[in-house]
């Protein structure tokens, strides 16, 4: 079986969740924890190995690496997430099944040329929601 890798438009899913937007307008950086806090859930709790990708204003690509056992990517000025997003599907579609979460439809139709499958925010929302409703299950099941 193929490896399920995730990559996620940061910024497409931060602006698609009103509260994450709303999040964003006071302060960028703790919205875009929350999203890592989600997606960091989603992992756990799935089979997925999750990746996301935010613009960034350096000068130079740069990985947070894993914090939360996510990886986590800013793209460099002048260059956009979606490039990013488009190398590593292209780069891990062939040996692995990746999805790409976002919002922009040009995106998504790249991807999918990559041969990656593409899921919207709404549905990726909803596999963090099922994915956490799960885990609730279980612990409640334990506890009895």
């Amino acid at each position: 079986m193929k490896q399920k890798i995730l990559l996620v438009d940061g910024h497409s899913m931060i602006f698609d969740w009103e509260d994450l937007a709303s999040l964003h307008r006071r302060n960028t950086a703790a919205a875009r924890e929350e999203l890592i806090r989600r997606l960091t859930g989603l992992q756990d709790n799935s089979d997925w190995t999750v990746a996301v990708v935010f613009d960034g204003t350096g000068t130079k690509a740069s990985s947070d690496g894993t914090p939360h056992g996510i990886a986590v990517f800013y793209s460099k000025s002048g260059q956009t997430a979606d490039s990013i997003i488009e190398r590593l599907a292209a780069k891990y579609a062939k040996d692995h099944e990746v999805t790409v979460a976002t919002n922009d439809r040009m995106e998504r139709t790249t991807a999918e040329a990559f041969g990656s499958l593409t899921i919207s925010g709404l549905q990726l929302s909803a596999q963090i929601e099922s994915a956490h409703s799960a885990v609730q299950d279980t612990i409640r099941r334990l506890r009895r």
